[in-house]
């Protein structure tokens, strides 16, 4: 009986567990593959250089790497985005 109580609750805990462990998953990569708004990523590219060119004037270069790093990132996700667009719209090709 002592058996069989604690291997149900092993069980049940370790149904728990990956259950916990799955859900953030799902959710962060549903979070990181949602749709894309060029003009959105557009201006905070256009705002995040904007900064940087600032911060180099300022002589903050750190600062100014940082920004353009930043902007980058977007900038590489939105070329991702306008090419499976791409992709995604010719389905007969």
């Amino acid at each position: 009986m002592r058996r069989r109580i604690s291997a149900l609750a092993l069980t049940a805990a370790l149904a728990g567990g990956v259950v916990f462990t799955a859900l953030p998953a799902t959710t962060a990569s549903a979070a990181t593959t949602g749709t894309c708004h060029p003009s959105q990523m557009r201006q905070q590219i256009a705002d995040l250089r904007a900064k940087a060119k600032r911060m180099k004037h300022e002589g903050e270069p750190e600062a100014a790497r940082r920004a353009t790093a930043q902007a980058d990132a977007i900038q590489k996700r939105l070329n991702q985005c306008i090419k499976s667009d791409n992709e995604a719209s010719k389905p007969w090709s």
